[in-house]
C-alpha cells in the first residue's frame, strides 16, 4: 500500500463502500517505472502502451469493505485487457479524478506479455490473509 493511501484513510479521503462517487482504477507500466510505496498518484510516465491498453487503465469493480477476526479487508474483481498486445512489469491501483491519488502498487517480479490475447489481473482470495488491501 502506498503511504499516502493510509493517510488518506485516517483523514477519511476515500471511501470504498458509501461514496459511488469515488472510481478506482489500475493502470499498467514498463519495468522503467518506478512505483514503490512513496508513489503518491496516477502518472502517465512510463505507463504501457499497445493494442488493447488505453491510458489510465481499466477501472476497478470493489468487492465491498468486510472483516475478519481484527483484519479488515477490501478486494477488487480480476480485470482482463482483451485482445491485447501489451508488456508490463507492474501496475498502479489509484482513485481516479481530482489528484488521482495512490492506493497500492503491483510488482509482477518480472515482465508479463500478451500478444494478441488476454492480458488479466487476477486478485488474490478475499481474506484476512490474501486480500490485495488489508488492515490488521
Amino acid at each position: 500500500m502506498c503511504t499516502s493511501f493510509k493517510k488518506a484513510l485516517l483523514d477519511g479521503e476515500m471511501d470504498f463502500s458509501s461514496d459511488t462517487s469515488q472510481t478506482y482504477k489500475i493502470a499498467l507500466y514498463t519495468s522503467s517505472a518506478t512505483l514503490d510505496a512513496s508513489t503518491t498518484a496516477y502518472s502517465v510516465t512510463n505507463e504501457v502502451s499497445g493494442t488493447g491498453y488505453s491510458a489510465g487503465g481499466n477501472t476497478l469493480t470493489v468487492v465491498a469493505p468486510t472483516t475478519s477476526g481484527t483484519t479488515a479487508f477490501l478486494d477488487f474483481d480480476d480485470t482482463t485487457w482483451s485482445t491485447a498486445t501489451i508488456t508490463a512489469r507492474g501496475a498502479l491501483i489509484y482513485q481516479s479524478g481530482g489528484s488521482n491519488p495512490a492506493v497500492a502498487v503491483l510488482d509482477f517480479g518480472a515482465d508479463k506479455t500478451s500478444t494478441a490475447g488476454d492480458f488479466q489481473i487476477q486478485f488474490p482470495t478475499a481474506d484476512a490473509t490474501n486480500a490485495i488491501i488489508r488492515i490488521a
